[in-house]
């Protein structure tokens, strides 16, 4: 059995608006019903494959275990990182506590914000490369490139390796191939002369081992990372559902990525090809390019309209705000309730200059949301004003809020869709649908779901 190893952190700056540092673009159904963290979970179920493990951070476990629940997998561990530390650390973590277990079983190590359209053939690949990482070998995945993308790093594949009848060929889909060296982001004229070469991939970052394979590899190019993760799984502790690292030695581990660290420096190497569909969705553009244009080149989602625009993106995230585009080319307007986005499609990597540029001017809207997700469910601003707040609060069934009191302000609960359990001091009442109760300033109160259907209210706070 093989186990899926999804990480799941990220700043989610790229794909701003739609994707936040509160809430990142891997939660998010950017291409469909399912978000892509929910995609990668399923993709990777099934025959020959072991429940997952999810290497995440506290402000997202809650989501982690909501949204597997919805697509009823349950994950074999949830590790909670106290920092995120790039890729290096939260693999071998994994691996560390898998290999308690079982050191010789095989991990598969994956972004959880990809998109694989073709899962069966991914599937496929995996298991071809099987053999070689059950041999010890370090495998890692190479998409075979469609373009001279500068945006990617990619693999050189080592003299010998089967590259096709002739560089325009399918490298290699049958078998782990001899893997050269790991090459950074080239500039244009770089990339060009790569695919002109024909014996690049693309690298996914997605990596084929088993446990003990990687911990030797830290043991000899990375004791550094390895003696405090180690230290940070040995102490790690149970919270509810989650195995939180130890705070203490994860100051200790550098941030640093898999690649840097055991990757570009070990000698059992192999690349699996893949060449049936994959992005990283690392950019509008790419969400454009996914997405399928139509015959104009346009992508227009939701309450989006384009009037003789060509190959540009639409997309309004907000029923309430129609989004129009008249006379547009090689553009991406993005529309959320609270921001909006408009670049040249050729600038969409300097997104993440304008998630600076907001944070600069101290603009929530760079990192966080209108809804706030919370482990009961999520509540929403919908009106601020000098002395009154009004949001919407959604509850899960069966969820709760902790018991709570507030000295400067009285709020007024009116439920609008399920049933409430509500306590105000010594009182407990239920209060359903177009029903409203008044908290009173300084009383103890808290608000349950006892149903089995989502319980909506608007809240009205003064003071």
């Amino acid at each position: 059995m093989i186990t899926p190893v999804l990480l799941c952190g990220g700043s989610g700056t790229r794909l701003w608006p739609l994707s936040r540092k509160s809430y990142p673009k891997q939660f998010t159904p950017l291409m469909g019903q399912e978000s892509l963290f929910q995609g990668a979970a399923l993709r990777l179920a099934g025959t020959g494959f072991a429940a997952p493990v999810i290497v995440t951070g506290n402000d997202f476990r809650f989501i982690v275990t909501e949204q597997l629940a919805a697509v009823e997998i349950a994950p074999q561990a949830v590790l909670i990182e106290p920092e995120g530390r790039n890729t290096a650390p939260a693999v071998l973590a994994a691996a560390l506590v898998l290999a308690d277990s079982d050191p010789d079983g095989l991990m598969l190590v994956a972004p959880s914000d990809h998109v694989i359209p073709d899962a069966a053939a991914f599937r496929a690949a995996v298991l071809a490369a099987a053999p070689r990482a059950e041999a010890g070998d370090l495998v890692t995945f190479g998409i075979r490139p469609t373009r001279a993308e500068t945006g990617y790093g990619y693999l050189e594949l080592a003299a010998g390796a089967d590259v096709g009848a002739d560089a325009g060929a399918e490298v290699g889909a049958e078998a782990p191939q001899p893997l050269a060296r790991f090459v950074e982001k080239p500039d244009a004229a770089r990339a060009a002369e790569m695919i002109a070469a024909g014996n690049f991939l693309w690298n996914a970052g997605i990596f084929l081992f088993s446990a003990r394979a990687l911990i030797a590899a830290f043991e000899a190019h990375a004791a550094d990372v390895l003696a405090p993760v180690r230290e940070a799984v040995a102490e790690a502790h149970a919270d509810l559902g989650f195995t939180r690292l130890s705070p203490l030695a994860w100051d200790r581990v550098p941030d640093i990525s898999i690649d840097y660290a055991v990757m570009e420096k070990a000698g059992n190497l192999a690349v699996m090809p893949f060449a049936a569909g994959w992005s990283d969705l690392g950019g509008w553009d790419a969400v454009w390019q996914e997405t399928g244009p139509d015959a104009a080149g346009n992508v227009s989602t939701g309450a989006a309209t384009a009037i003789d625009c060509a190959d540009t993106l639409l997309r309004s995230e907000d029923p309430g705000v129609e989004l129009v585009g008249i006379g547009l080319k090689d553009i991406i307007t993005v529309a959320m309730p609270d921001a909006v986005l408009v670049a040249h499609k050729s600038e969409s990597q300097r997104v993440k200059e304008a998630v600076s540029a907001l944070k600069a001017k101290g603009a929530k809207q760079a990192t966080h949301f209108p809804k706030d997700h919370r482990p009961w469910g999520w509540f929403e601003s919908l009106v601020i004003g000098d002395r009154f707040q009004v949001k919407r609060i959604h509850v899960h069934p069966g969820a709760a809020l902790s018991l709570q009191s507030h000295h400067h302000r009285s709020e007024h609960w009116i439920v609008v869709e399920g049933t409430a359990r509500v306590t105000i001091d010594e009182e407990v009442k239920l209060v359903t649908e177009n029903q409203s109760v008044y908290i009173p300033l300084g009383a103890v109160h808290r608000m349950e779901n006892p149903g089995k259907v989502p319980m909506v209210l608007i809240e009205v706070q003064t003071g």
